[in-house]
C-alpha cells in the first residue's frame, strides 16, 4: 500500500510542481513575486464522456419521473418499479451496490436495501433539480470509486431563484397531472445584497395509483412527497467564496408489500480560493447524508418494527492550474477524497446489523496539448476498509467483518483535435468499485421463507475494470445556416470485469451469499447522442446497443442487470412567434434483451415496446410560461425493461405553470 500511495503521491505532485516552477519563472522575470499571471487559453478540452440534462429537458420529458428521462440518454437506463419512488440509474448494464456512483448536490448516497430491487436508490424530488450531470466510465477525481460511472443530481441554487442584477427574485411551479398524478407545488424565493444570497423552496406532491395502458389500476404507484431546501453563498473577498446547503426528503409510500417512510437530508458545505490567476482554483467540500428508512403503518405512519439509517460524511480538496510549459498548454487537477458510510438497522432483515466502511482518494489528472493533440494521464489511488456484524440466520450465527483493501487505476486518453468542431479521442482506463456493507455482511432469514436463508462473506475481493473506448466529439456551428449547432458524441467500448459479484446459493450451506465470479467477463457496446438547433426547428436522437455476458444476480437478493440489447429515443420541435411557442414530441424503442430467471440463468425476454409523446410550452410575458406534455399518446400496454414490480404508465395528460417574481 505504502508504495502505490507514494508513486500516486509523486505523480499528483508533477503537476502542482510544474505550476509552481512556472509560476516562479515568471515572477523571476517580472521581478515580482507578487506578479498576477496572464490567461492562458487552454484549447481542445479534455473528452470527457459526458452528458448533461438541463431544467428545460427535466421539466419537458422528466417533471413526475427522472426514469423517463435518464431512459433517454445513451448508455443510461434505470430500475424502473411501479412501487419505488426513488432512482437506480444503470450505466452500460451496472447498477446498484456503488456500481454506478448517484449523488445529490455531489454528495454520495449510499444508502442500500437488499431484496428484489437494485441494490442502491436515490431520493430526490425532480420538481427541486436544476440539472442532472452523467459521466459514462472510470472517473478518477471525486466522484470516482466506481465501476461504471457518476450521476450527480444538482438541486435549484440561488442564481435558479434570483435573476442576474436583481436583489429579490421568486418562483412558482404549479402543475397537474391526469391518471393519478394530482396536483405538484413548488414555491422558491431568495434575495441577493452584496456578495450574500440565500434562497429556500419548499415543494410537495400527493398522487394516486395511475392505471396502465390495459387500463388497470397498479397498487402501490402513489405517494406522499414533501421535500425543501435551503441554499446560500457569500463573496468573501479576495477570491475566496463559500456555499452552504441543505436538502431535505420525505416520502411515504408503499413498497415490498409494506408502507414505507424514507427521510434523506442532505447538508452541503462548499469553499473556494480562486485569486485570479491561472495556478490556483482551490475547492474544498465537506458534507453529510442522513436517510433513514421505516416501515409504518399506512393509516398512522407510524413504525411498527424495520428501521434502517445509514449515515454517510466525507469530503474532497482539489487543485485546478492552468499554465504553460515549454511547448505545451496544460490543465492539472489534483486531489484527494474521503468518505465514512455508516449503517445500522432495527429488525433490518438481511441487511448488516450494524457496521461502517470508508473509501480514501487521491488522484491526479492532467491534460498536456501539443498542437491539435491532447494527452492526459491520470491516476487514482483508493483504500477502502469495511468493519461491522452481519445478521444472524437458521444456518448461520452472527459473524464479523473486518476488511481493507487498495488498488491504483490509471486512465489515459490521447485526443486530436482535428478541427475546431471535430475531436476523435481513444481512453484506456481501469476503475474499481469495493464490496458494499450489504455484499459483505449478508445475513438472516427470508420472512415467510423457511428455506432461503443468508450468510455473509468476508473474503470478497473488489470489482475492477478495464477497457477501452474509441469516440468522436463533434460541435459545429454554422454547419446549413449562420446561426445554427450540431453536436455529436459517438462512441464503442470494451469492458473487462474481473471478480464481479453477484449473489449464489450455497449448497454445502444451505444459504446464499454473495461471491466474486472467477474469470473474466465482457460487456462492450455503442452509443450515439446527436443534435441539431437552427432555431426555427430542434432535433435530438440517442442509441444504445450493448453486449454483455456478466453473470446473473441470483433473484432474492439482487436484480437483473441487463440492458435491452437496443435503445433509442428521438425528440422533434419546432418554436413559434419569436421562439415564445414551442411544440414537440418524443419517440422511445426498446427491444428485447437478456434477462435473468428465478433458477439463476439467463434467457432472451421482454417484449420490444414503443412510446410516442407530446410537450409543449408557451410564454405567456416575460415572467409566466405554461407548459403541457402527454406520455404515451397511443395508451400502450407495456412492462418496462429492467422493471420488478407493475406495468408502465398509460395515457397520462400534464399542465403545468411557471412564474418568476
Amino acid at each position: 500500500m505504502t508504495s502505490r500511495l507514494g508513486l500516486l503521491m509523486a505523480s499528483s505532485a508533477i503537476g502542482l510542481a510544474l505550476a509552481a516552477t512556472q509560476g516562479a519563472a515568471l515572477a523571476q522575470s517580472s521581478g515580482a513575486a507578487s506578479t498576477q499571471l496572464p490567461a492562458v487559453q487552454v484549447q481542445g478540452d479534455k473528452p470527457a464522456d459526458t452528458t448533461t440534462l438541463d431544467r428545460n429537458q427535466i421539466v419537458q420529458e422528466g417533471g413526475n419521473s427522472l426514469d423517463d428521462l435518464l431512459r433517454g440518454v445513451s448508455g443510461v437506463f434505470t430500475r424502473e418499479t411501479s412501487q419505488q419512488p426513488g432512482v437506480a440509474v444503470n450505466i452500460r448494464g451496472f447498477e446498484g451496490q456503488g456500481r454506478v456512483n448517484m449523488m445529490i448536490d455531489g454528495v454520495r448516497q449510499s444508502f442500500r436495501f437488499t431484496g428484489h430491487e437494485a441494490a442502491g436508490f436515490t431520493y430526490v424530488d425532480p420538481n427541486l433539480l436544476a440539472g442532472i450531470d452523467i459521466t459514462r466510465g472510470a472517473v478518477l477525481d471525486a466522484g470516482g470509486g466506481a465501476l461504471a460511472g457518476t450521476v450527480n443530481f444538482r438541486t435549484l441554487g440561488v442564481d435558479d431563484v434570483v435573476a442576474p442584477g436583481r436583489s429579490f427574485g421568486a418562483l412558482s411551479r404549479l402543475s397537474w397531472g391526469s391518471n393519478g398524478v394530482g396536483f405538484q407545488e413548488m414555491l422558491a424565493a431568495g434575495a441577493r445584497i452584496g456578495g450574500t444570497g440565500v434562497m429556500g423552496a419548499i415543494s410537495q406532491r400527493n398522487s394516486d395509483n395511475y392505471h396502465d395502458g390495459y387500463g388497470n389500476s397498479v397498487a402501490g404507484s402513489g405517494q406522499e412527497l414533501t421535500s425543501g431546501l435551503v441554499k446560500m453563498t457569500t463573496d468573501l473577498g479576495g477570491g475566496h467564496s463559500l456555499g452552504l446547503g441543505a436538502v431535505i426528503y420525505d416520502n411515504d409510500f408503499y413498497a415490498n408489500s409494506f408502507y414505507q417512510t424514507v427521510n434523506n437530508k442532505t447538508f452541503t458545505a462548499n469553499y473556494r480560493y480562486n485569486p485570479g490567476n491561472n495556478l490556483i482554483d482551490l475547492r474544498v467540500n465537506a458534507a453529510y447524508n442522513d436517510l433513514v428508512m421505516k416501515y409504518t403503518d399506512g393509516a398512522t405512519k407510524s413504525t411498527i418494527g424495520r428501521v434502517i439509517e445509514d449515515k454517510g460524511a466525507g469530503f474532497d480538496v482539489s487543485n485546478l492550474s492552468t499554465f504553460t510549459w515549454g511547448p505545451f498548454r496544460v490543465r492539472s487537477n489534483n486531489g484527494m477524497e474521503y468518505f465514512h458510510d455508516e449503517v445500522s438497522s432495527e429488525n433490518g432483515g438481511v441487511n448488516p446489523a450494524d457496521g461502517t466502511s470508508s473509501l480514501l482518494g487521491v488522484f491526479t489528472d492532467t491534460t498536456f496539448s501539443y498542437g491539435i493533440f491532447d494527452l492526459t494521464p491520470g491516476l487514482r489511488y483508493n483504500r477502502y476498509t469495511l468493519d461491522g456484524s452481519s445478521q444472524p440466520s437458521r444456518t448461520a450465527s452472527r459473524a464479523d467483518v473486518d476488511l481493507t483493501k487498495d488498488s491504483l487505476d490509471p486512465k489515459l486518453t490521447l485526443a486530436a483535435n482535428v478541427t475546431s468542431w471535430l475531436q476523435p479521442y481513444v481512453t484506456w482506463s481501469r476503475s474499481m468499485r469495493a464490496p458494499t456493507l450489504q455484499e459483505t455482511m449478508l445475513g438472516g432469514d427470508h420472512p415467510g421463507n423457511t428455506s432461503a436463508s443468508f450468510i455473509p462473506n468476508a473474503n470478497l475481493r473488489p470489482e475492477t475494470q478495464q477497457g477501452w473506448e474509441f469516440g468522436v466529439n463533434v460541435n459545429r456551428h454554422g454547419l446549413w445556416r449562420a446561426d445554427d449547432v450540431f453536436t455529436a458524441r459517438a462512441n464503442y467500448f470494451m469492458m473487462d470485469v474481473d471478480d464481479y459479484i453477484v449473489a449464489r446459493y450455497v449448497s454445502s450451506a444451505r444459504a446464499y451469499r454473495y461471491e466474486n465470479v472467477t474469470g473474466t467477463s465482457k460487456v462492450s457496446g455503442f452509443e450515439l447522442e446527436m443534435s441539431y438547433d437552427p432555431r426555427i426547428v430542434f432535433a435530438r436522437a440517442s442509441f444504445t446497443h450493448t453486449n454483455s455476458d456478466l453473470a446473473t444476480q441470483q433473484p432474492g437478493a439482487g436484480a437483473s442487470q441487463y440492458l435491452p440489447d437496443n435503445i433509442g429515443s428521438v425528440t422533434f420541435g419546432a418554436r413559434f412567434l419569436d421562439e415564445r411557442l414551442t411544440v414537440g414530441s418524443r419517440y422511445d424503442y426498446v427491444s428485447d434483451g437478456k434477462q435473468a430467471t428465478f433458477t439463476g440463468t439467463t434467457t432472451q425476454g421482454g417484449k420490444p415496446y414503443h412510446l410516442l409523446g407530446l410537450f409543449a410550452s408557451a410564454k405567456v410575458t416575460e415572467n409566466v410560461e405554461v407548459n403541457a406534455r402527454v406520455t404515451n399518446l397511443m395508451d400502450v400496454a407495456y412492462t418496462p425493461f429492467l422493471s420488478t414490480i407493475g406495468t408502465g404508465q398509460g395515457r397520462t395528460i400534464y399542465l403545468g405553470t411557471e412564474i418568476r417574481f
